[in-house]
């Protein structure tokens, strides 16, 4: 069962449509997912079929391919269309579903393929002269000695730091 869907409907039953993207779409209703998850397993779901019918010469259903096509399909997002890791993730994540909860086929393999590591985000640490957006050091002096006086002679903490150092000292 479902773990978000807590009824006594069984957890996989045969769908009723015909057509492959009716089935996706009568699923993903099924287990009660939101529109934007339907519209996005449709979308991978398509873009699948397509790129195996470029890559092949012809149309082959997602029952008549295996690891080979999966595996290139999310090598060629990986490598020609530099999607991010997210969006990775999300298509091979349309892919299982597809398999799992549409076709009814547990593909050991496809525990197996490789998901994409997060990207390391590297915070970026501004200078007060950058933020500011001055070309020099001297225009960033003025314009602080500037907001100061008309302020009102704003004290920052570090300024009551520096003259109780400079009083001990």
């Amino acid at each position: 069962m479902n773990r978000l869907n807590r009824s006594d409907k069984p957890d996989w039953v045969p769908p009723r449509s015909a057509r492959l993207l009716d089935q996706v779409r009568e699923r993903v209703r099924y287990l009660h997912c939101s529109l934007q998850i339907e519209k996005v397993y449709v979308y991978w779901a398509k873009a699948f079929v397509f790129w195996a019918a470029r890559s092949g010469d012809e149309f082959r259903h997602p029952r008549d391919m295996g690891q080979p096509e999966v595996e290139g399909f999310l090598i060629m997002l990986a490598t020609e269309k530099q999607v991010a890791p997210a969006t990775h993730r999300q298509a091979l994540n349309a892919l299982l579903f597809l398999y799992r909860q549409v076709l009814g086929m547990d593909l050991p393999w496809l525990q197996q393929i490789g998901r994409p590591p997060e990207r390391k985000r590297i915070p970026v640490v501004l200078t007060v002269q950058e933020l500011l957006g001055h070309a020099d050091v001297s225009t960033t002096r003025i314009y602080t000695h500037v907001l100061q006086v008309a302020a009102g002679g704003t004290v920052s903490p570090l300024d009551a730091l520096a003259s109780t150092l400079a009083l001990h000292a």
